[in-house]
């Protein structure tokens, strides 16, 4: 709660340049704060020189921290596979529990899916929390997040982690909620405060112009979800040893807001930029949709995968699901080759822990070449020609993955 003692203020508009969010107003000389803008960070209150704007700070928590233990990862799966986000959240969570000497457990929930629980504890689980349930057998937010509710609320487990997926984006929020907690979205690194024990959950801000660290000193569990591509799962061992615990929730008395029609799988012949080992990846600089044939055709030659950046997403000339940046997907591939685009930090966020980054633009001074390894400055409609032709003659018998 935040607000100002009109028979303090001087008027002086100190606290109107001291908020970035144009959240304070100049009423008849008195500030006004603006409650559906202002996000409470506080830098409207030391800056005022009288003492006119008070913020009262959240009460403490009466949970005792104490209470909650272990590690949860959500397992994503399907079709019998694992995806590789969980696996790389068990790496990252093996070394998490070690820090704090707490046992990381898998949750698992789905219809026949115990088979998996051996594989989880190969890739670092200690433990399995199951519920296998004929309900579970196809994602539903509203149902899954019921699920995970239900366990936590009974398990009491300290952290939880779920990757920055379709799925996690969809339904651990509805978790958080009914935990009364807080949640990180599109965390790119977690560490262990080794002061206090807390979860430090590191996220790309205002734009991805800083990176923000965020702690949850007051609630449990403490909850994030974790881009895919920015950690790395740990070998398998399937000499490790774990335990399974199934569990057992009544769905009979849960009330359905939404009913499974079916899974409707992209056409595409493309390769997924999310698992792709090469990248070819196109902006605004293709000035128009029917050349990205021309990095298609490339993509073919290499056996990659097309991306694109925000601009031509926006553009329609590709699918959402070949962005890459903040507002898309994470990829970390060997090689990503940006063709016409310019390197906006939203796209850079995305793509630039890839091994070997090639960037081909006509302005020498794009952005882009700050984070290339390979710069080549000159027409694309040019360059990417005579590279098909020299990836042709290098490689004529590759085939796309």
């Amino acid at each position: 709660m935040i607000e100002v003692i009109g028979r303090k203020c001087i008027g002086c508009t100190a606290c109107r340049r001291a908020c970035i969010y144009d959240a304070i107003t100049m009423q008849e000389h008195i500030a006004v704060i603006d409650l559906d803008k202002c996000t409470l960070c506080g830098a409207c209150v030391p800056a005022c020189p009288v003492d006119a704007i008070v913020m009262q700070k959240p009460r403490a928590s009466t949970i005792d921290t104490e209470d909650y233990q272990g590690i949860w990862i959500f397992v994503e799966h399907k079709d019998g596979v694992i995806a590789p986000v969980t696996l790389e959240l068990l790496g990252k969570g093996r070394a998490l529990a070690g820090q704090i000497k707490e046992k990381l457990s898998a949750i698992l929930l789905g219809s026949e899916i115990l088979g998996l629980a051996d594989e989880l504890i190969a890739f670092g689980a200690d433990q399995v929390i199951a519920i296998d349930d004929p309900r579970l057998r196809q994602f539903q937010d509203e149902i899954y997040a019921k699920a995970l509710t239900y366990l936590a609320k009974k398990l009491r487990p300290s952290i939880i982690l779920a990757g920055a997926t379709v799925i996690g984006r969809s339904f651990i929020p509805r978790v958080a909620i009914h935990l009364n907690t807080g949640l990180t979205a599109d965390c790119t690194a977690l560490d262990i405060d080794p002061a206090t024990g807390y979860l430090i959950q590191t996220r790309p801000a205002f734009g991805g112009n800083i990176m923000a660290r965020i702690i949850t000193p007051y609630h449990r569990p403490q909850m994030a979800t974790v881009r895919h591509k920015v950690m790395n799962p740990l070998k398998r061992d399937d000499a490790r040893s774990g335990v399974i615990i199934r569990e057992q929730m009544d769905f009979d008395s849960e009330l359905q807001m939404s009913n499974w029609l079916g899974f409707v799988k992209e056409e595409t012949g493309l390769v997924n930029i999310s698992e792709a080992n090469i990248i070819v990846s196109g902006g605004r600089g293709l000035k128009e949709g029917k050349n990205f044939a021309l990095l298609e055709e490339l993509a073919l030659a290499l056996g990659a995968a097309i991306g694109a950046s925000r601009a031509a997403v926006d553009a329609g000339w590709v699918p959402y699901s070949h962005q890459v940046g903040q507002t898309g997907k994470t990829v970390k591939p060997g090689i990503y080759i940006a063709v016409g685009i310019s390197g906006a930090i939203q796209h850079l966020a995305g793509m630039s822990s890839a091994d070997y980054i090639i960037a081909i633009n006509s302005d020498p001074d794009a952005p882009i070449f700050k984070v290339a390894d390979l710069g080549i400055v000159g027409d694309l409609f040019e360059i990417v020609p005579a590279l098909i032709k020299r990836v042709g003659r290098a490689f004529p018998s590759i085939e796309p993955e």
